[in-house]
């Protein structure tokens, strides 16, 4: 780990015998997992040490509790008050954070900035700071099921897949345990890696993990494919979803017939590589449906659909609901050859 990276945000307490203040704005349905992880390294760090390194406040916009994603109110000491100099503002965001971002987060967050307050987001709360345009010309991350809706939302944002991000007076953690490995660079910056190891071990983490460690593994990994030519047509289906690429081709590219590729996805993956690419085309459709405002000829667009009919049947074969019928549902992405859908005829991977 590095002790003081020059993007690290100073905290002030490198500087000062006086703690550093973390604020932590909770807006409605924040991630639990990912508000933690940010703050039990402040604590710990203040335990190993034997001294107060930090203090910490939480805050919403009325002042009053807020409810996390997993139904649990949590109390909070005030509201959208003047921060005190040298303050690090963590805006922690979770489910629908569009709704939970309103006009006055917005303003409040514009007003600290401009201040001179330090800004830091975890979980979604990345989408709240691009919001106040706090991050423009700026690289950042957000949760890896966020990134389709925030790339449309914020074209002008640098994103980036790593498991956190430092630059200059903003950070962002992607969500859930990077929100720890965060904190855990930013107490090494400010206090040493002895006392950020020591942090690691209470918090029981054998694996330091740095801001060059991606979200998630590679696609292959995550479904068990070790075979070198189907993992790199399966990466080039994920970065061609806009601009679907023909069957043929992705052979071609990896030096096998047709038939060779098909022979593989059968094997391997128990489908055709047809019907890959159009589950894994509806699944980034339905992230986007969930989480921006594009219409749905859009959204079928910037999922290779150049037919808005044939985009609605494939999704409601798969789905078993239209996509304009989508916008009022909420729970968990299905991923490729997920249950739940009916069965997609083969005649119907053609437009």
């Amino acid at each position: 780990m590095n002790t003081r990276p020059a993007s690290s945000p100073q905290t002030g307490a490198a500087a000062s015998a006086a703690p550093a203040l973390f604020v932590f704005v909770l807006l409605d349905n924040f991630s639990l997992i990912a508000f933690a992880s940010a703050i039990e390294p402040l604590r710990l760090a203040n335990h190993v040490s034997g001294r107060e390194l930090y203090r910490w406040r939480l805050i919403s916009e009325t002042g009053a509790p807020v409810r996390a994603s997993a139904g649990i109110d949590t109390a909070v000491s005030g509201g959208l008050d003047e921060l005190p100099r040298g303050a690090v503002a963590v805006v922690c965001g979770g489910i629908d954070v569009a709704r939970a971002t309103t006009r006055g987060v917005l303003n409040w967050l514009r007003r600290e900035s401009r201040r001179g307050v330090t800004m830091g987001a975890v979980c979604t709360g990345a989408y709240a700071l691009a919001r106040a345009g706090l991050l423009d010309g700026k690289r950042c991350t957000i949760h890896w099921e966020n990134q389709d809706g925030f790339t449309e939302d914020f074209p002008d944002v640098e994103l980036s897949d790593q498991i956190f991000v430092i630059d200059r007076d903003a950070m962002t953690a992607a969500g859930g345990a990077a929100a720890g490995d965060m904190m855990l660079r930013v107490v090494a910056g400010a206090h040493g890696p002895d006392i950020a190891g020591m942090v690691a071990d209470q918090m029981v983490y054998t694996n330091l993990r740095g801001d060059e460690d991606h979200q998630r593994l590679s696609v292959p990994a995550r479904i068990g494919v070790r075979h070198p030519k189907l993992s790199r047509v399966i990466a080039l289906m994920h970065e061609n979803v806009e601009e679907p690429v023909s069957a043929a081709r992705l052979a071609e590219s990896v030096g096998m017939s047709t038939r060779q590729l098909e022979r593989l996805f059968r094997r391997y993956l128990d489908r055709s590589p047809k019907r890959y690419y159009l589950e894994l085309r509806l699944e980034k459709a339905r992230r986007l449906l969930l989480q921006t405002d594009m219409s749905v000829i859009n959204v079928a667009l910037a999922c290779g659909f150049t037919s808005p009919s044939h985009f609605s049947k494939c999704y409601r074969a798969h789905y078993k609901r239209t996509p304009y019928r989508e916008r009022g549902v909420s729970g968990p992405a299905a991923g490729p050859g997920a249950p739940g859908g009916e069965e997609i005829d083969e005649a119907d991977l053609e437009e």
